[in-house]
């Protein structure tokens, strides 16, 4: 294998990515009242609302189905 290609391959690698630590601690540590879970923005919004919603549909269906379950069939 080549150096020049080896070389090349190292190089675009380091390059390409940016170091954003220090942006999202200054984000995650800002005093502003809002929930570290939802800091992320829009998409950390809409992932906790469809979370909480599949937590309470599936909590109501298995109460449904153990209702359903506890009484038996003649």
């Amino acid at each position: 294998v080549s150096q020049v290609l080896i070389r090349s391959f190292n190089s675009t690698a380091r390059n390409r990515f940016q170091n954003r630590v220090p942006e999202k601690q200054k984000l995650f540590q800002e005093d502003n009242d809002i929930p570290l879970y939802l800091k992320g923005g829009i998409v950390d919004n809409i992932l906790y609302r469809v979370t909480m919603a599949l937590c309470l549909g599936g909590t109501v269906y298995s109460l449904y189905s153990l209702g359903w379950a506890s009484f038996p069939r003649n």
